[in-house]
């Protein structure tokens, strides 16, 4: 109940802060809008935007963990303030560092995801959809991609889920091993599963079959 109560107060101040920035992006006063951002990462999460910019995403995730686990909810509330000042840097002028802070987001969001978070504290699910169509065009991280193969894998697009896979592999990033374990994977689901996911059980099988032959290439 503490603990509820905890992240009700926190996102009461995270959304009361954000409106505020809201308005002074409204003014095109970016500086300040940055200021605030930084107060909310001091005062909520004992960061900075400079340590949040310099850190490793992954390296991120591992801040959020107590007692061997990730705090997922506080993790994912982290990834909406630094999705936020992706898009003040985008619009200051700075795109590149809005793009960086975007990846950066995106990867916490599928990490608290993957770690239990609860989906409609800030609406993962959309908020990952509205970061994917924004870098759409762009290479993830390696270790991005592969949280993306994993998180759309549980949400049922196995077609998607397949698409990241051969990402992984085009970057050479993929392991033969994870490859053959993802089609084993789907192989056990029902016809009508793998059909609404995408990828019928026939290209499933198929799949296997190509990535065993493309894994194995030079």
């Amino acid at each position: 109940m503490l603990r509820k109560d905890y992240l009700v107060r926190m996102i009461e101040e995270m959304t009361e802060i954000i409106g505020k920035v809201f308005d002074l992006k409204q003014q095109r006063k970016w500086i300040e809008s940055l200021w605030e951002l930084d107060e909310l990462y001091k005062k909520q999460f004992r960061l900075n935007s400079r340590l949040v910019g310099s850190l490793a995403a992954k390296d991120i995730v591992e801040l959020m963990r107590t007692g061997g686990n990730v705090e997922a909810d506080k993790l994912q509330s982290l990834a909406r303030l630094v999705k936020e000042e992706g898009d003040i840097y985008s619009v200051s002028g700075q795109p590149d560092e809005g793009i960086f802070r975007w990846m950066k987001a995106l990867h916490l969001y599928l990490a608290a995801s993957q770690h239990g978070a609860d989906r409609d504290l800030w609406n993962i699910s959309s908020e990952v959809n509205e970061l994917l169509a924004i870098l759409k065009g762009y290479q993830l991280p390696a270790d991005t991609e592969r949280l993306l193969m994993n998180y759309e894998e549980s949400e049922g697009r196995y077609d998607q889920a397949e698409n990241a896979l051969y990402r992984l592999l085009k970057n050479g990033a993929a392991e033969r091993a994870e490859g053959i374990a993802f089609y084993e994977r789907l192989l056990i689901l029902s016809r009508e599963r793998l059909q609404q996911g995408g990828l019928p059980q026939e290209e499933v099988r198929e799949g296997l079959q190509d990535w065993i032959d493309e894994s194995g290439k030079d």
